[in-house]
């Protein structure tokens, strides 16, 4: 039996008395090729997912396994590959170059580092074939330094590089939100390419759900390092369940001046003295019942979505471990032709 290209078993992560990322269970298969999105609100644990999965910081619990093998384990050749096939495309498109270099370094060296080229001929040839790839054009793009880029044309030069390694798997930490809007299309364009046309299963990490519903395929919604939502990401969305889900739909502005913003959403102060043995949005629920304080609820899954909501116990109880299961039965690239409109 194949290993999962990727897994989360029990995955846990502490920094002291913070718990930034409570026990998960989670899995893509190899040979699947979701686009995920992870969104939440800042410190809900979505940064810390990535860096568990990039192998950058270790969990306090559980593992975080790449084919079967637990990524603080991998040595040699197996680290090797996973440092290549495991590719990101993070949040400034700014720093991840370096500025005394041209932006051509940032794409020949893993070609040399790897020994993807067998010439500097053909690095060459591929990296320009990557530009166009992306919808960047080579003669206006190699050559130059970072800052003679634009935002949107640095992002897109990193989703070149992550496709010129051939990856199985690409992490993308919220990789439009610090261009401009009218840019962030090009960028979820050049994602979904990378998805639909090479079949790599993309994490998309994001506090911003009308991207997410744009791109997605699947959506697992995050507060307080657990999932509370999880599902088809029009559904989730469209038709949230749980109430925090619910405010962060409400605080997307609409394009209707006759449509008032966020004067029915709540203004919700943290509890801090809530017990932590109860649902961790109880503090901020506007819904909340005496029960929410003390019962941690479990996923309730009905239709093509699962809420950790007590509003919801009348529907199946899904199981922590089943979730990859759920959201494979629910997320199909070909459920969100129309939806998946990026122009």
């Amino acid at each position: 039996m194949t290993a999962p290209l990727l897994e989360f078993d029990a995955v846990e992560k502490r920094y002291g008395d913070i718990v930034a990322l409570k026990a998960l269970d989670f899995r893509i298969e190899d040979g699947d090729t979701p686009i995920i999105a992870v969104a939440g609100e800042s410190g809900s644990g979505k940064t810390t997912l990535a860096s568990l999965l990039l192998g950058f910081t270790a969990p306090s619990a559980g593992e975080v396994r790449y084919c079967g093998t637990p990524v603080p384990r991998l040595k040699g050749d197996q680290r090797r590959n996973y440092r290549r096939e495991v590719q990101a495309v993070f949040q400034d498109p700014f720093a991840v170059y370096n500025p005394f270099y041209r932006v051509d370094h940032a794409l020949s060296e893993p070609l040399r580092l790897f020994g993807l080229a067998t010439s500097r001929r053909d690095a060459q040839e591929k990296m320009r074939a990557a530009c166009e790839l992306v919808g960047l054009n080579h003669a206006d793009t190699l050559g130059r330094f970072p800052h003679q880029l634009s935002g949107g044309q640095r992002q897109r030069l990193m989703v070149a590089r992550a496709l010129l390694l051939k990856p199985r798997l690409l992490v993308a930490d919220e990789p439009v939100s610090m261009i401009d809007a009218s840019l962030r299309a090009l960028v979820l364009r050049s994602l979904r390419s990378l998805n639909r046309d090479f079949g790599i299963p993309i994490l998309y990490i994001t506090h911003d759900l009308a991207t997410a519903y744009h791109i997605a395929d699947v959506i697992m919604v995050f507060y307080r390092g657990e999932v509370v939502e999880a599902g088809a990401a029009p559904d989730v969305i469209t038709a949230p369940k749980h109430p925090y889900t619910r405010l962060l739909v409400g605080s997307i502005p609409w394009p209707d001046p006759d449509t008032p913003w966020g004067q029915d959403q709540p203004i919700l102060r943290e509890e801090r003295n809530i017990e932590r043995s109860g649902c961790a949005f109880a503090g901020r629920c506007p819904s909340a019942m005496a029960e929410c304080r003390s019962e941690v609820p479990p996923l309730f899954a009905s239709g093509r979505s699962a809420s950790r909501c007590l509003l919801n116990r009348g529907d199946a109880v899904l199981p922590g471990a089943r979730l990859h299961a759920f959201l494979a039965s629910v997320g199909h690239p070909a459920d969100a032709p129309n939806r998946r409109t990026v122009s």
